[in-house]
């Protein structure tokens, strides 16, 4: 299938201000991009960009006084197959993990696991290791946390997200992968374009989602403890430890984000 994505972002700024914009569909699905998602301001400014440390693709400009428009559509080729599932892959031991891996069981600014360990040992410590617990763990954040937009707050961590039992999806995901590190599981924050694709009505409003990825087996796999079943048409932007290294936007100076708008549609084929 292809699905066209895209996002209108309204900022308004006091003064010029420079912004990093993380809005780039990932490099691992850059065979998969049919029209690229050139990202156009305006009133247009100079655009330079670099690649992180986490391999995200990062744009930099500096916003102009006043109202400035950041948007892109661009159409992807999916497999249209939903998230795979692969109940016995296996757990690693921390000293059999690869290098690059291991950062992904550390704290980190959202995923406070000193907290969490003792509660995390006494909940999954008598699950089957490897895909079982993994799943186990977002069974229980699926049913612990209570979706509520009108309570997003960005300073939320998982020990906070753990206690208060409300969020949105990357609270979701904060709690399940600082879960997931606590029982020795790398795990990493994803964020991206999800819409409803092989869903039933009805659909809500078209946001970024956040999930998550744990390292199972030697390889990287797709969990979403917010939806919690395998779902259709993700297209990856950024990963990194938690959504401090994957904000769509960072800003350095006042400003208001004054329009929010995205889309991901699966683009009927004519006839």
């Amino acid at each position: 299938m292809r699905i066209k994505v895209g996002y209108e972002l309204l900022y308004e700024c006091p003064a010029p201000t420079p912004m990093l914009l993380m809005l780039n569909i990932h490099y691992s699905r850059a065979a998969d991009i049919l029209v690229p998602d050139h990202l156009v301001t305006d009133p247009p400014v100079p655009i330079t960009a670099y690649r992180d440390g986490f391999g995200n693709w990062v744009s930099r400009i500096v916003a102009p006084a006043g109202l400035t428009r950041i948007s892109t559509t661009a159409v992807v080729r999916d497999t249209g197959l939903p998230d795979v599932v692969v109940p016995d892959a296996r757990q690693h031991d921390v000293q059999d993990l690869p290098e690059e891996a291991l950062v992904f069981l550390l704290a980190s600014r959202y995923c406070d696991i000193e907290l969490l360990t003792d509660a995390a040992w006494r909940q999954f410590g008598g699950t089957p290791l490897g895909w079982p617990r993994v799943q186990a763990i977002c069974d229980f954040v699926h049913n612990h946390i209570h979706f509520d937009y009108m309570q997003a707050r960005v300073t939320r961590t998982a020990w906070e997200a753990y206690n208060e039992r409300v969020g949105v999806c990357r609270d979701y995901a904060h709690l399940a992968i600082a879960l997931c590190r606590c029982m020795n599981i790398p795990a990493r924050y994803c964020t991206g374009y999800l819409g409803d694709i092989a869903m039933p009505p009805p659909y809500g409003v078209m946001d970024f989602a956040g999930w998550f990825e744990a390292y199972l087996g030697g390889t990287w796999y797709t969990f979403d403890a917010r939806n919690n079943i395998p779902r259709v048409g993700r297209v990856l932007l950024a990963r990194g430890r938690d959504a401090v290294d994957v904000a769509i936007s960072t800003t350095f100076g006042p400003n208001t984000l004054r329009g929010f708008t995205i889309w991901t549609d699966e683009v009927v084929e004519a006839g």
